[in-house]
């Protein structure tokens, strides 16, 4: 899996950030704000230059979904960056749907990231998603 920094809209106000987060509007990969990460990635991790900075990942977990969750919750929680999506350049292609840990859970991740990080630029919470994804019917 690969997951990438967030980068604030500079045509939107985005809200207030969480309690120790900074926003990294730049995501080049030599950018002194992902110092800390480049030089102490998660385990299993390791950043990568595509343009702007990444990381790739093999990381435990019970199914691909939880891995990049946990991924996620440790590089916001020691490095203080929001992971926007895994890199998937073509979202709607779908294949491999009968497996929880193949490319189609890839495309899933990278949405919900998606979706999670776009929903905080326009203003939304968390319980504004999850009310959404509860009318959608998932359990």
């Amino acid at each position: 899996m690969g997951v990438h920094a967030s980068a604030a809209s500079r045509a939107a106000r985005p809200p207030p950030l969480l309690a120790g987060a900074r926003r990294v509007p730049d995501r080049r990969f030599a950018d002194e704000r992902y110092a800390g990460l480049r030089a102490s990635p998660p385990e299993g991790c390791v950043p990568v230059d595509w343009g702007r900075f990444a990381l790739t990942c093999e990381r435990p977990g019970r199914t691909l979904l939880d891995a990049v969750a946990g991924t996620v919750a440790e590089i916001r929680r020691e490095h203080a960056v929001v992971m926007n999506s895994l890199g998937v350049e073509k979202p709607d292609e779908w294949f491999d749907a009968d497996s929880k840990d193949g490319y189609a859970a890839e495309i899933v991740a990278h949405l919900v990231l998606m979706a999670a990080h776009r929903a905080r630029l326009l203003g939304y919470g968390r319980k504004d998603v999850v009310r959404l994804l509860d009318a959608a019917g998932v359990e």
